[in-house]
């Protein structure tokens, strides 16, 4: 079957019945003829057991029903973040519209409704701003109850427990990378790790030439966050980071500079996890 939104109860209960090996298909790999003059479930059922048939069908990833929950846990707790972010930036936005006062995001979380009383004087504005401060503080509790819950069922095994020892990336991240790998072996090579992760440009070429795009959102957008969220990080605590990053950024802009450095990350936490080892300073290439 093909992979959708809700695909877990019908794999599962197909699963569970006997039908082993099951195929789920990834459809965001797979273009039929655009000539086709009939397209309906019936043929398209036809279409995948004829690519499954010649080898050639391509396939997700199902991923163990009993690790799901805390998988589906940590995706919740990102989901919040950016929703409590989405927040901090509103603030920091109303205050400096209104006031010309430019606000830090360790200042927003300090605030309280006195505050901003003093901040707005006008009383639909502190109402607006109290909705935001409210919203954050709510979030915040409500992130450090998941990670609770995840920090006290997850136990990072070897071969992830190595991922903490490369420079910004702490507990969150490497559990956020453990839960979505999943099984490391599935992946033949490092590019095919990166480009999952999405780390690598999505692009057609021919004789040097661009042809368009390919589909940038194939991959796990989950991983993606955490390998762009390391790379803000170590280029704070590592200076060979660093200096990677600005080289890249000199050359052309700080958002791919960004990706390089996330790309250049995916890559060594691929071998580290891959053959169970400690991150190594002194083995990274200029």
């Amino acid at each position: 079957m093909e992979s959708t939104f809700n695909w877990y109860w019908l794999v599962d209960g197909l699963m569970d019945a006997g039908y082993q090996p099951f195929h789920l298909a990834n459809p965001a790999a797979i273009k039929q003829y655009e000539g086709l003059k009939h397209s309906d479930d019936q043929h398209n059922a036809f279409f995948l057991a004829q690519l499954l048939i010649l080898g050639i069908l391509p396939e997700c990833y199902i991923y163990p029903k009993k690790d799901r929950p805390l998988r589906d846990l940590a995706r919740k707790r990102l989901f919040l973040v950016r929703n409590k972010t989405a927040h901090i930036l509103s603030l920091q936005s109303l205050i400096q519209r209104c006031c010309a006062v430019k606000v830090s995001t360790d200042e927003i979380r300090k605030l309280r409704v006195e505050d901003l009383q003093q901040l707005l004087e006008e009383k639909h504005l502190v109402l607006s701003a109290q909705a935001n401060l409210d919203s954050i503080q709510f979030l915040t509790q409500q992130i450090l109850r998941l990670e609770k819950a995840i920090k006290e069922k997850v136990k990072l095994n070897k071969s992830f427990h190595n991922l903490m020892t490369v420079p910004g990336i702490g507990n969150i991240l490497a559990m956020t990378i453990m839960l979505e790998v999943g099984d490391i072996g599935r992946f033949a090579k490092v590019s095919n790790f990166t480009s999952y992760c999405r780390c690598v440009p999505s692009r057609r070429l021919s004789d040097g030439k661009s042809k368009g795009t390919g589909n940038r959102k194939n991959g796990n957008r989950y991983l993606s966050w955490a390998f762009i969220e390391a790379a803000h990080l170590t280029r704070r605590y590592n200076q060979r980071f660093r200096n990677y990053y600005n080289r890249k950024s000199a050359q052309t802009n700080t958002s791919v500079a960004t990706k390089a450095l996330g790309n250049k990350l995916a890559r060594i936490c691929y071998y580290i996890m891959q053959d169970q080892v400690s991150f190594r300073e002194e083995l990274l290439s200029h």
